[in-house]
């Protein structure tokens, strides 16, 4: 028996607090995604645990305007895929319910993902080499309108910049995320486009709640037409153009067959790494056909997949996947996610 994963995801949505859309000084809110709560301070400790392998590094000569920016001193060279795995923390610091990112403070957090890639590292026979991230949710969908209708909260320049200096520290790519709303993709993007200049940030962008129809986010599964995301792609590209940096990857969130339309028309870029990411919560049988049904079947460029550490045990008798079982797949995903 099938299941529907829409479905699925839906009746994990949940209910929205009336926050203003514009950054605060505390990005005190509810987050859009599925198992988020209301966003709290966490511990910002340091940890200096990594893993062995990592990208090449060089010096980065790109200046972003910001000095605090300026002093984060990662930068990997050249295109991360297909040469490195993403392996990825997801989440928000003020959010224990949103992901692993914002779940536990910050040195058990690092030392959990640095666990969690040695259980890959035994498990991948291809003896691929993991690039550690954090993906952090920075605009974040809202269940009010705020004062420009907007429909979601930006995270401030503090938050942003706590989550880069854990990327900088550990040697880790960040993904910034948008959850856009009902505010249009190109000024969010333009927001993030300080953070984007340092080489070892990059993209995320969330179907499920760009409500292209109007409807309130987490009423309904959002979507994006090819022509955003080519809008993404292109951003992105004069980014690296402008800054002479190593091409970004852009993290494009799928579970269903409407978050994407026109699949066939997104347009490749020499600068721009394109990831679908299997985005689903469930048994592994659903997640397994919804990879094959909308990643597999509708190629881009290269796949992701995501797990859950609570959510895929939401129905009775369901498991999160192993990590063979996800290496299984066809094709291999080259972005593993854990929410």
């Amino acid at each position: 028996m099938r299941f529907s994963l829409a479905a699925l995801c839906l009746l994990a949505v949940c209910q929205f607090t009336g926050c203003s859309s514009q950054s605060k000084p505390d990005d005190s809110a509810k987050t859009g995604k599925p198992g988020a709560d209301s966003l709290a301070s966490v511990s910002s400790s340091d940890s200096s645990e990594t893993p062995a392998t990592r990208a090449m590094t060089s010096t980065r000569s790109v200046s972003t305007g910001d000095s605090t920016l300026d002093s984060l001193t990662y930068a990997p060279t050249g295109a991360i895929l297909p040469k490195y795995r993403i392996f990825a923390y997801y989440g928000n610091p003020h959010s224990k319910k949103m992901g692993a990112l914002g779940k536990y403070p910050k040195e058990e957090m690092l030392q959990r993902l640095d666990n969690e890639i040695k259980n890959w590292e035994k498990a991948d026979s291809t003896n691929t080499p993991i690039q550690p991230a954090l993906h952090l949710v920075a605009t974040t969908a809202q269940g009010l309108p705020g004062k420009d209708g907007g429909y979601r909260l930006r995270m401030s320049d503090k938050t942003i910049k706590k989550v880069l200096k854990w990327g900088n520290e550990h040697k880790a790519i960040v993904f910034l995320d948008i959850q856009r709303g009902h505010a249009p993709l190109g000024p969010e993007m333009k927001y993030m486009e300080k953070y984007l200049k340092l080489p070892f940030v990059h993209l995320g962008i969330d179907p499920e709640f760009s409500m292209v129809t109007g409807a309130r986010p987490g009423s309904k599964i959002g979507s994006y037409d090819a022509a955003d995301i080519n809008q993404a792609v292109q951003f992105l590209s004069r980014v690296v153009k402008e800054n002479n940096l190593p091409p970004k990857v852009l993290v494009v969130h799928r579970f269903t067959q409407g978050m994407i339309k026109n699949y066939k028309n997104i347009k490749l870029d020499p600068n721009v790494q394109i990831v679908m990411d299997m985005d689903g919560w469930g048994p592994p049988v659903l997640k397994k056909d919804s990879y094959h049904d909308y990643i597999q079947k509708e190629p881009v460029q290269y796949t992701g997949f995501k797990l859950f550490y609570e959510n895929d045990f939401r129905k009775p008798g369901s498991r999160i996947m192993t990590p063979k079982e996800v290496l299984a797949l066809t094709p291999v995903p080259m972005y593993i996610q854990y929410q």
